[in-house]
């Protein structure tokens, strides 16, 4: 195959010697990416805006009083967006399973599949490295994390001791009308798991959850939560990538029949299902 070339699936591979660069889905393009980092000089074609935006000194009516101009800020929530769009997409690819467990993946060459430069990239990796998704190679880049089963089942674990109490206390609680404005999320799991795509599903299937929670108060709790729920949620070594879409579609029942408990307030029925389906969280 030539470098640059596609397979039939869509997945650009370098040349002989070269590592094949996974196919990240829902990323922005590339095109877009580098209009959002700017110019090949960006902080100099701010500048050059705001002084021609800018009046001459001494136009009538404004008191310089001989101060120096303040120079323009350099656009830092540009940058921050291109981190926050990589991170996204490097997240994505890992719950996909384009990040596979054990590979190692460089910056320079995920940038450029993306359309940037390293830096964006190397940034968005360090913060996968604080979630545990991925560790540091010395000289060579980022290698993806290994998990078993037992981790899986630890997380579910910790998830249930978590999210049960609460659910439960929630549900003797929270009037029937906050429960009817979480239906929306809960049918948008079945539509998810109606696309077979792991990613989609792990975006609605989070959110429900984070719905839930929320209507604790307590944020804490629902940030915890949830980064438990997106490590539960990466691909095990050697295990299946994309889950059958019969399993996804039994996952987002659950949710809509937990709801309906809850809306019923049958806390006996928010037990059983709840406690059932950290069991066979994945």
């Amino acid at each position: 195959m030539k470098q640059g070339a596609q397979d039939s699936t869509g997945i650009r591979t370098p040349g002989a010697g070269g590592s094949a660069v996974p196919r990240v889905p829902c990323q922005p393009q590339a095109g877009d990416l580098r209009r959002e980092q700017g110019a090949a000089d960006p902080w100099r074609k701010q500048e050059a805006t705001a002084a021609a935006d800018r009046p001459a000194e001494g136009v009538r009516g404004e008191h310089t009083h001989g101060e120096a101009p303040v120079p323009s800020p350099r656009p830092l929530v540009r940058r921050s967006s291109v981190r926050g769009q990589i991170l996204q997409a490097l997240r994505t690819a890992l719950v996909a399973g384009e990040l596979k467990p054990g590979e190692v993946y460089s910056a320079p060459a995920l940038g450029e599949r993306f359309g940037v430069s390293a830096t964006p990239v190397r940034e968005a990796m360090q913060q996968l490295t604080l979630e545990g998704a991925v560790e540091v190679v010395p000289n060579r880049g980022f290698r993806v994390v290994e998990r078993g089963g037992r981790e899986l089942a630890e997380l579910a674990e910790v998830r249930a001791l978590l999210e049960v109490p609460v659910m439960l206390r929630l549900a003797r609680r929270v009037p029937v009308e906050r429960w009817a404005e979480l239906r929306p999320l809960a049918e948008a799991t079945v539509r998810a798991a109606s696309s077979g795509c792991r990613a989609t599903y792990a975006e609605a299937d989070r959110a429900f959850h984070r719905a839930v929670l929320s209507l604790s108060g307590n944020q804490q709790l629902v940030q915890i939560a949830d980064d438990l729920h997106r490590r539960a949620q990466w691909p095990l070594v050697g295990g299946a990538v994309r889950p059958a879409r019969a399993d996804l579609l039994a996952d987002a029942a659950e949710h809509t029949a937990l709801l309906d408990a809850l809306v019923a307030r049958d806390v006996e029925v928010v037990r059983s299902l709840a406690t059932e389906h950290f069991a066979g969280a994945d």
